[in-house]
């Protein structure tokens, strides 16, 4: 019987951890997308600086990338669902304490850094535990295709609709509201987290000393030219493209001579890109083809930076700017996917880790660079620079997928994805497609 799109795009949702996971995490997302719209306008309105712009994000990344390696030795040793469960409640607490220094009117760019240094360390853990934890919450390993996806849908949902509600609330109230409401978010996905039964354990081996586990994780990564090749193109594109969400207030008020509003609905083009992104995505029944789709999208994404870097219109840029969402998303998605499907379980948390570095742990690098770059020579020629070397990226990407098909058919063949060389492929189901890879 041939199955619907949307019957695969949705299938994660058929497991009801899942559904209660994505019903929760999509409202707080909402709220996590205010508060990053609202940090930068009210960084950019005391200072006009786009080098402290990007030194705030700096702050509040940065972690992510100096602790991600031990973070993913940790996320192996502990309960995940606990793991998660603990970190939302220190998120809600940070942006509570932002929105008291907001609205009291005694916030500064320092208190700024450090209240966005300690959700940058809550991210460290929460990160490589939310992605990992995905394989516990679906009751079929067929079905991880579309968590992931779905993942990549609520964040892009709360990506249009966030930053669309933060710039009616700073014009309406200021930026202390978007923090408010982003604590009280978080109410949401800690009731799903605590509402989840069943949750399946993870069996871990006898515990190790950290660094042992630390190089067992470094080892598994670099010595897999599909994991290594993956996660050298993820960070590169984050280093150098991820950094234009950043520099966005400037496009937004300098270059586009707009407001808040500009600022919102710039966001939210960004938004309905990847959504289609991460949509079309979960309609994919199997991860067969996908290691093809990552050069590609890493392309579109680089290409579209550089042509809305040279845009001067509001209505061109906000045409643009859905081909870079949906770019980026493909390519993380993709990513995602493909690490999940073959990184084994006991490693997962240090796979997922190094993933986390790559995509968000480089991010900041970048956007303290892309601040200092864009205040000497203007953010539209920084935007420039990243989607060349996006590009660039792409096509050293592209010469490396021989060596990773080689690697990756054997493991297809063993998950069952593809048939057994010299036998016949199974009736079709959700993660059977014709042998390519």
């Amino acid at each position: 019987m041939r199955v619907s799109h949307w019957s695969l795009a949705l299938r994660a949702l058929h497991s009801r951890n899942y559904r209660l996971y994505f019903a929760g995490q999509t409202l707080s997302l909402i709220g996590t997308w205010m508060t990053r719209v609202a940090t930068g306008w009210l960084v950019y309105r005391l200072t006009g600086s786009p080098t402290l712009l990007g030194m705030v994000s700096f702050a509040g990344q940065v972690p992510g990338f100096f602790l991600a390696p031990l973070a993913g030795v940790w996320v192996d040793r502990w309960d995940r669902h606990r793991t998660l469960t603990v970190t939302q409640v220190l998120s809600l607490l940070q942006s509570f304490a932002l929105a008291g220094l907001t609205l009291t009117g005694t916030v500064t760019v320092p208190s700024l850094a450090l209240l966005a240094l300690a959700q940058g360390l809550i991210n460290a853990f929460d990160m490589p535990a939310r992605q990992a934890f995905v394989v516990q919450m679906v009751a079929h390993r067929e079905d991880l295709v579309s968590a992931i996806a779905l993942n990549s849908s609520m964040v892009n949902v709360a990506r249009m609709a966030g930053p669309a509600l933060a710039g009616l609330v700073i014009a309406a109230a200021g930026e202390g509201y978007c923090f408010l409401l982003d604590g009280f978010s978080y109410f949401a996905v800690i009731a799903s987290l605590l509402a989840m039964r069943s949750v399946p354990p993870v069996r871990h081996g006898k515990p190790r000393r950290v660094a042992e586990e630390l190089r067992e994780g470094w080892r598994y990564v670099t010595g897999s030219p599909a994991l290594r090749s993956i996660l050298l193109l993820l960070g590169l594109v984050s280093l150098s493209g991820m950094p234009y969400t950043v520099l966005m207030p400037v496009f937004a008020s300098t270059v586009l001579h707009g407001g808040p509003h500009t600022l919102g609905w710039l966001m939210a083009a960004s938004g309905i890109g990847a959504l289609a992104g991460a949509v079309t995505l979960a309609m994919r029944p199997s991860v067969l083809g996908l290691a093809r789709r990552i050069p590609l999208t890493a392309a579109l994404f680089g290409g579209s930076l550089i042509a809305f870097a040279l845009s001067r219109s509001v209505r061109l840029s906000l045409c643009l700017l859905p081909l870079a969402g949906f770019g980026i998303m493909q390519q993380m998605g993709s990513s995602n996917t493909i690490l999940q499907t073959i990184t084994d379980e006991d490693k997962r948390g240090r796979v997922m880790a190094y993933f986390s570095m790559a995509f968000t742990g480089m991010t900041p690098f970048g956007s303290l660079l892309a601040g200092i770059l864009a205040s000497r020579f203007g953010a539209p020629a920084t935007l420039i620079l990243g989607g060349a070397v996006c590009l660039s990226g792409s096509a050293w990407f592209a010469l490396q997928l021989p060596e990773m098909r080689r690697q990756l058919r054997p493991v297809y063949v063993r998950l069952g994805i593809l048939p057994a060389p010299g036998r016949e492929a199974r009736p079709a189901s959700a993660l059977q497609l014709p042998p390519e890879v």
